[in-house]
């Protein structure tokens, strides 16, 4: 048996591929097409992380449709996957509809792509993967797993806005996002600590998307995203939290519409806004500009005060976890905001820190930060397995 996860975005299109194993999946590569749409780099990876192809796509191929033909022909060619038994994909908003993952057929499909404008930058390319691995490997059961799923039990004052209530019947609802990412991480602190999962956590999933999530028990009680992937801390190149007054300031004063909204919300705000340089924390934290800093330390200072708010849905906090790209890697961004959390009994554990240790606090601290790897990945391939018929 051979699962091939997709994972498809504006920027980048993420691949792996597992086979069976027992019951267990194992993982045999792992890949990406990175730079889309300007300038396009494959690299593939075995489970080892060496190198097994790598190259450099020419200008005229950075489009999303193009990027997927060339991966999927390598990966049915040269990858030797030719007829994968299961094609499992992250699609970022299931709605009020889509709590599970499912099989997808095209009026599942066309239910989806109703949903395109609560994730403009997402659902569009999660769905057009589907269709291009539809038409590459048609005898393999095609599956969709949702980033929202994961919230979709919160207590309802964690998801209703104060809207109208027709508003709120009719889906105008906070859905929150990484649901995957905190599945995986929620499975791994069950495994370290069994059925508490730890207690009251804060998961800092903090990448070029950033989001936050109180658990308890494992279970998402309230997060930071909401409606849309712009809530919250403020993130790569998205905004965060605005007041909608601000918007309504725009729209009125600079006769902004909803698409120059779109562009400056989703793309040009943001660490990317602020410091006018980048949106890559490593890239900031490597510059000498104070705008450079001051992007970084409003991100660190927006981080602690989500905590906070998160702490009280919770009623406290044992476990701070930090995940994705800039948690995962990130020792400074770490270090900032830890600091600003000594209020609720974080003691930094420095030189854990810095090595990149699981836990990154003293013995003696009353809130225990870890620091664990996520893999929406093996979610993706372990729903999609789970959606084939028992042989």
């Amino acid at each position: 048996m051979q699962i091939l996860v997709l994972n498809a975005g504006s920027s980048s299109l993420k691949f792996a591929v597992y086979e069976s194993a027992g019951e267990a999946l194992q993982i045999s590569m792992t890949g990406a097409v990175s730079g889309l749409p300007d300038r396009l780099q494959f690299r593939v990876r075995d489970a080892a992380g060496a190198v097994l192809a790598e190259a450099e796509w020419p200008e005229g191929e950075g489009e999303l449709s193009a990027a997927l033909a060339r991966t999927l022909d390598w990966l049915a060619g040269e990858g030797g996957v030719g007829a994968p038994t299961a094609i499992g994909h992250r699609i970022v908003h299931g709605g009020l509809d889509f709590a599970a993952p499912i099989r997808l057929d095209e009026e599942t499909l066309k239910r989806l792509e109703g949903l395109s404008p609560l994730a403009p930058l997402h659902q569009p390319f999660n769905l057009a993967a589907v269709r291009a691995a539809q038409a590459r490997f048609p005898g393999a059961a095609q599956v969709g797993c949702f980033d929202t799923a994961f919230h979709a039990d919160q207590p309802r004052l964690a998801r209703i806005y104060a809207l109208p209530r027709d508003l709120t019947e009719a889906g105008v609802l906070a859905y929150g996002f990484h649901g995957l990412s905190y599945d995986f991480i929620a499975s791994a602190l069950r495994a370290r600590f069994g059925d508490t999962c730890g207690g009251r956590v804060i998961v800092a999933h903090l990448g070029s998307g950033v989001s936050l999530c109180a658990l308890a028990q494992g279970k998402s009680l309230a997060t930071t995203m909401g409606f849309s992937a712009l809530d919250g801390p403020p993130m790569a190149t998205r905004s965060g939290a605005v007041d909608p007054g601000v918007l309504l300031y725009l729209m009125e004063t600079r006769a902004m519409s909803a698409a120059d909204l779109t562009d400056l919300l989703y793309r040009r705000s943001g660490l990317l806004g602020v410091s006018g340089e980048s949106g890559d924390v490593r890239v900031l934290l490597a510059s000498e500009r104070p705008e450079a800093r001051e992007a970084l330390d409003l991100f660190v200072y927006r981080l602690a005060r989500e905590i906070g708010g998160l702490a009280a849905a919770l009623g406290g906090v044992d476990r701070i976890v930090f995940t994705a790209g800039v948690g995962e890697n990130s020792a400074e961004i770490r270090a900032g905001v830890l600091s600003a959390c000594a209020w609720l009994g974080a003691e930094l554990d420095v030189e854990a820190n810095q090595a990149g240790a699981e836990v990154i606090t003293v013995a003696s601290s009353r809130v225990t930060a870890m620091v664990l790897p996520t893999d929406e990945q093996v979610v993706i391939a372990n729903a999609a397995r789970a959606m084939l018929p028992r042989s």
